[in-house]
């Protein structure tokens, strides 16, 4: 028997769950955590926002990893009405430095038959590419330094923190693989917070199979805060295996009262979410005779191991909080908050549980 904790993405599980991990296992209970959506598809044609949602750079800082690019230095003056700049060079001194770079490529070019011109106008000469525009010469735009090999580079890095905090958490760990959202072709805020299409079904079979076969004590799914779609994927899983039938002739396992949802940490932590009905109809498919009801998880002894375990995902913290520090101050602040929700004077997890009516 184990506690089956499953995650969209790695990382999930430790951000929302870690500090009840840590007081499971300090109790000798088994723990296992199954991470879904962890694997890459395509990388072919992926858009400045597709390798952003994967990890690259934040929308608050782009960091600029290539000397010298022209798109991320400002004019120091501004150009006003078209009209040349007081810094900008006069057309006879742009003359002058033009045959002196001619003069320096000829002299680079001299044991050859031939030589190519230089020009510093960054304009195409006798039909040559300017070398800004080549992929691995010069000064290029940020996001064209991002290759589409990069994107499997990225999931392959998130993989292995998971792996990682699996084994500082003295968990076990099943990745299954499936392609993120952004591999299968959700693009912008609207279609990565939205819902999900009506072509990309939650993986409904495969997830009973593996967790069936963890003879779980208890499974926690995540409860879709902040609206993700490989969140609310992964939730309505759990839903729809509370909602399974018995069956007359090989009964079974009656989910209800087994599958509890954590609140999705940082999307909770930036939506300030306090009530289950925020969710809208997020619990729609719920069964009828089947409620869900709140239980804290005090983590106040195990809150600076929830917070150590989570430094393990470097390439995350960056984009998610801005460093090391602002995940810390961010998971102390969430923890106070839930923990006087639930009337206890330290830090706390919450969970919403499922129960039969």
């Amino acid at each position: 028997m184990t506690h089956v904790f499953v995650g969209p993405h790695p990382d999930d599980v430790a951000l929302s769950c870690g500090g009840l991990i840590a007081s499971l296992r300090e109790l000798g209970q088994n723990v296992a955590i199954l991470t879904v959506f962890s694997g890459n598809g395509a990388t072919d044609g992926l858009t400045p926002y597709q390798r952003e949602a994967l990890g690259f750079g934040s929308k608050a800082l782009w960091p600029v990893t290539e000397a010298f690019n022209r798109a991320n230095i400002p004019n120091d003056v501004g150009i006003r009405d078209e009209a040349t700049p007081p810094w900008a060079a006069s057309a006879d001194r742009l003359d002058a430095t033009q045959a002196d770079a001619d003069a320096a490529a000829k002299r680079f070019w001299q044991r050859s038959s031939w030589y190519r011109r230089a020009s510093i106008h960054n304009e195409s000469l006798a039909g040559q590419p300017v070398i800004d525009q080549l992929p691995t010469q010069g000064a290029v735009m940020t996001i064209e330094l991002t290759e589409a090999e990069a994107a499997a580079d990225a999931m392959a890095t998130r993989r292995l923190e998971e792996e990682r905090y699996a084994y500082f958490a003295e968990a076990s760990l099943i990745l299954l693989d499936l392609p993120d959202a952004v591999f299968r072709g959700y693009e912008g805020d609207a279609e990565l917070l939205g819902s999900p299409r009506e072509d990309d079904p939650a993986p409904v079979a495969l997830l009973r199979r593996e967790i069936a076969r963890l003879e779980p004590q208890k499974v926690y799914f995540p409860l879709g805060v902040g609206g993700h779609v490989d969140h609310q994927l992964v939730r309505n899983v759990g839903l729809a295996m509370i909602g399974d039938a018995r069956r007359w002739v090989m009964p079974g396992p009656e989910w209800a009262g087994i599958v509890s949802f954590y609140e999705d940490f940082p999307y909770a932590w930036w939506n300030d979410f306090r009530a289950i009905d925020e969710l809208g109809d997020g619990l729609r498919e719920l069964p009828y005779d089947v409620s869900i009801v709140p239980e804290y998880a005090d983590i106040g002894d195990q809150l600076e191991r929830k917070i150590n375990g989570l430094t393990i995902y470097a390439s995350q913290l960056p984009r998610l909080f801005g460093g090391p520090r602002e995940m810390a101050d961010a998971v102390r602040g969430y923890g106070r908050k839930i923990g006087a929700l639930g009337g206890l004077t330290g830090h706390a997890e919450r969970y919403w549980s499922s129960l039969s009516l």
